[in-house]
C-alpha cells in the first residue's frame, strides 16, 4: 500500500475509537460544563508543536480526547448564538459524505449527490412556502447573502464585464452584519446601504423604506435591492414581508430575505412568515433551526437564470459537454463555489430518519421554551423584559433595584459571570443603546426545566456579583 493508505480493517479500528469518543461526548453532554476549563494560553500550548514530520500512527488519535474536553459543550442550556445543536443522525450523514468524498460541483463529478441536493433544496423550499424555488447549499447565511446581492446587482445593474456605477441597498437597522460585509465585497460601498428604522417590535417600517427609496431616486441614485429579515439576530423580529415585497415590485427592486435564523420556522408557523414566497431570493441555515452540524447554509431563488447571469463563467476544462438538463447540470453555474462538499447528505439522512413533522414539533418546542422564559422574566422580581419571544429569542436584564446609570455595566459583568459558572450560556444584545442579556432557543435538547435554570443562574450570578 502507498504511504497514505489504510487497510479497511485498520480504518475500522480507528473509526471505532472515534465512535467511542463520540458516544461518550453525547452521553455526558447534558452534565458537561458549557464553558470548558481552559484559557487561551493553554489552548495554544496544546498545538504549539505544530505538525510532525513523521507520523504518529494510531497514537495520533490520543489527542482527540483533550481536544474535545477543551471544546464548548452545546448542551440543552447553550442558548447564546443562533447555532444548531448538532442532531446526531446528521452527524452520521457528514461521516458518509467524507467517506465518499464527492466534489458536488456538477452532476458528472457527483451524480447521486447533485440529484440529492437539488431534491432537498426543492423540498425545503416547498416546506417554507417557496414552492418552485431552486438553489443550493452554501457555507452559511453570510455567503448566501453575498450571492443573493450579487444576483440582484447583475440583474439590475450588470457589472461582471465592465463594472458599473454603484447602487443602493435597503435593510432594517437590525440587519445582520453579513449584509454590510456583502455590499462592501461587491463594491457597492457601505455608504450605499440604507438602514431603515424599525417599529416597536424591531421590524422594518415600510413607510420609512418608501421614503428612503423616493429620496434616493430624487437624488439620481440607483436603488437595487431591499433586504428583509425573517428573524433578526437580536430579537427574532420578522419584517413585514408582504408590504416590503409590494414596495420592491413597485420600484423594480430585487427583494432578498435574510432568513438565516428564522425562515425554517415557517415550517411550523407559516402565518408568521406571510409573504416569504414573494421574495426573489432567500437565505436560510439548516445548521441553525434544522439542528444540523455546521456548515449547512442555503440560498434559494425564484429564477435560476438570474443565478447564471451572476455566476456562470466556465473555463474550457470544466465546460459541460452534455446538453441533458440533469447530466449537464453544474452548481458552479449558479453559485460562487466550485469545489463543494456534500452538505445536503446530512439534511437528507436526518429528515429521512425523523421526518419533517418531528422537526416542525422541535421548532414549536423551542418557541414554547422562549415563551416560558418570557413569562418567568415577567414574573421574577429584579428582572426586566426588553424583547418578548417574537420567535425564539428573549432579551432581558437584571435590575434588582440598581440605579439605571449602572445597569449596562452590571449586566455586562453579570453575563461574564453567568457563562463562567458553566451551567447556562447566554449572549448579549444592544437595543436602543442599552445592554441586555439574550437567550436564543434553537436547540432540540432544551426542556422546560432548562428554561427555569436560566432564571436561577441569572439570579445566583447576580447575587454573587453584588456580594463581591
Amino acid at each position: 500500500m502507498g504511504s497514505l493508505e489504510l487497510s479497511p480493517a485498520h480504518f475500522r479500528r480507528l473509526a471505532d475509537r472515534v465512535s467511542t469518543l463520540a458516544e461518550e461526548w453525547l452521553e455526558g453532554l447534558d452534565s458537561r460544563p458549557i464553558a470548558p476549563s481552559i484559557n487561551g494560553a493553554a489552548s495554544e500550548a496544546m498545538f504549539s508543536e505544530g505538525l510532525p514530520e513523521q507520523g504518529l500512527g494510531d497514537a495520533a488519535l490520543d489527542a482527540l480526547r483533550p481536544f474535545m474536553e477543551g471544546s464548548r459543550a452545546g448542551n440543552a442550556r447553550f442558548l447564546a448564538y443562533v447555532f444548531g445543536s448538532g442532531e446526531p443522525v446528521g452527524v452520521l450523514g457528514d461521516y458518509v459524505a467524507s467517506v465518499v468524498n464527492q466534489n458536488v460541483t456538477a452532476w458528472r463529478s457527483a451524480p447521486t449527490v447533485v440529484s440529492l441536493e437539488r431534491s432537498v433544496i426543492r423540498s425545503l423550499a416547498s416546506a417554507v412556502g417557496c414552492e418552485g424555488f431552486t438553489g443550493s447549499f452554501a457555507g452559511g447565511g453570510s455567503s448566501a447573502n453575498l450571492m443573493a446581492l450579487a444576483m440582484a446587482r447583475e440583474s439590475l445593474a450588470p457589472a461582471n464585464e465592465d463594472g458599473a456605477p454603484s447602487g443602493v441597498v435597503y435593510a432594517s437597522a437590525e440587519v445582520h452584519m453579513s449584509i454590510p460585509k456583502a455590499v462592501a465585497l461587491l463594491g457597492l460601498g457601505r455608504k450605499n446601504l440604507r438602514l431603515i428604522p424599525t417599529d416597536a417590535q424591531w421590524r422594518m417600517r415600510p413607510d420609512a423604506l418608501a421614503r428612503a427609496i423616493a429620496e434616493d431616486k430624487a437624488a439620481g441614485l440607483r436603488p437595487l435591492a431591499v433586504v428583509a429579515t425573517a428573524g433578526t439576530v437580536n430579537t427574532g423580529a420578522v419584517d413585514p414581508l408582504t408590504a416590503v415585497a409590494a414596495l420592491a415590485r413597485e420600484h423594480g427592486l430585487w427583494m432578498h430575505v435574510d432568513g438565516a435564523y428564522g425562515a425554517l420556522a415557517a415550517m411550523a408557523f407559516p402565518e408568521r412568515f406571510e409573504g416569504l414566497g414573494l421574495a426573489d431570493s432567500l437565505s436560510m441555515d439548516a445548521h441553525k433551526w434544522l439542528y444540523q452540524p455546521a456548515d449547512c447554509g442555503a440560498l434559494l431563488f425564484r429564477d435560476a437564470k438570474a443565478a447564471r447571469r451572476a455566476f456562470s463563467f466556465t473555463g474550457d476544462y470544466a465546460r459541460a459537454l452534455n446538453a441533458d438538463p440533469v447530466e449537464g447540470f453544474a452548481f458552479f453555474d449558479e453559485s460562487m463555489e466550485l469545489s463543494r462538499r456534500a452538505r445536503a447528505l446530512k439534511v437528507w439522512l436526518s429528515v429521512r430518519f425523523h421526518g419533517l413533522a418531528a422537526f416542525r414539533e422541535a421548532i414549536r418546542r423551542d418557541v414554547r421554551n422562549a415563551e416560558r422564559l418570557e413569562a418567568l422574566v415577567r414574573d421574577t422580581a429584579g428582572l426586566e423584559l426588553r424583547s418578548p419571544a417574537t420567535l425564539s429569542a428573549v432579551c432581558f436584564r437584571y435590575t434588582g433595584g440598581l440605579p439605571d446609570a449602572g445597569l449596562d455595566d452590571f449586566n455586562t459583568r453579570l453575563l461574564a459571570r453567568i457563562n463562567r459558572r458553566g451551567r447556562v450560556y447566554l449572549s448579549n444584545a444592544t437595543l436602543e443603546g442599552r445592554f441586555f442579556l439574550r437567550a436564543c432557543f434553537v436547540n432540540h435538547r432544551t426542556t422546560p426545566e432548562d428554561v427555569a435554570t436560566v432564571v436561577h443562574e441569572v439570579l445566583a450570578a447576580a447575587e454573587e456579583l453584588r456580594a463581591s
